[in-house]
């Protein structure tokens, strides 16, 4: 323990000199600083999914930095400090984890999540829903929405289920196609999407990672078959869709 304080300490030493001494560093302001972040918690991310512990302990250390950086510009203006910080979050992890600190029994993690929404909203939250970020990317958003309510016993009975509203998505997108009204096109998408969220959910599918996933599989595959071609003198638009389909069928080996 005495090691991890240590390392902490100089960590706030080092951001009180940088927002003194550095000319960046010192005109920054938490707005300027949210693109910054989510950029960072992106590029972390990105190190999870490929399994690089070497990048996640690198861009945990940028993403710690900027919760430091945060709190110093707040202290600055006796609006809160770090200690503040990380009080309040022990306090609140205390308060959600009454079958460590208190006297509540649960059987397993499920119960625990339930119990976490009925302790939120007894707190003061306005809804279930009310504490799921606007900026949410859509997809994480759907799925964050989607294991809310399923909390307080809004699912299916029976999650093969869900197949069959799947399908009726996928009917009703179909038909808005042959109509061509693009508005409700989008909005039969929409609702399509969300249902293939939903099985995801269901099936213990992280539906964000699982199309990152994809598309990094895609672009990789994708790149073999542009330098492939370029060996052979031709451009993409020079080859016919037979050709690259040989080349893509040859990277899927590498995948």
């Amino acid at each position: 323990m005495d090691k991890q304080i240590e390392a902490f300490k100089r960590l706030l030493c080092i951001m009180n000199d940088l927002r003194e001494k550095c000319p960046w560093d010192r005109v920054q302001t938490m707005d300027s600083m949210r693109t910054l972040t989510i950029e960072e918690v992106y590029e972390l991310t990105d190190a999870i999914l490929e399994h690089n512990m070497d990048g996640i302990k690198e861009e945990l250390g940028d993403v710690l930095l900027h919760i430091v950086f945060y709190s110093k510009i707040a202290s600055e203006s006796n609006d809160f400090d770090i200690a503040d910080v990380i009080n309040n979050l022990c306090e609140k992890l205390i308060y959600r984890h009454p079958h460590i600190y208190g006297e509540i029994k649960v059987k397993d993690g499920e119960e625990v999540k339930t119990n976490w929404e009925k302790l939120k909203l007894r707190k003061g939250k306005k809804g279930l829903l009310s504490g799921v970020p606007q900026s949410l990317p859509a997809l994480v958003k759907a799925n964050r929405i989607q294991d809310k309510v399923r909390s307080v016993g809004f699912d299916w009975d029976d999650k093969s289920q869900v197949w069959d509203k799947v399908n009726e998505e996928l009917g009703e997108v179909k038909q808005e196609i042959n109509k061509g009204d693009a508005k409700k096109m989008e909005s039969e998408f929409g609702d399509l999407l969300f249902s293939v969220v939903n099985a995801a959910r269901l099936y213990n599918v992280d539906p964000e990672s699982a199309l990152e996933r994809t598309n990094k599989k895609f672009m990789k595959r994708f790149n073999h078959l542009e330098k492939n071609s370029l060996q052979s003198g031709k451009t993409l638009k020079e080859m016919s869709l037979e050709e690259m389909n040989s080349l893509w069928e040859e990277a899927k080996k590498f995948d």
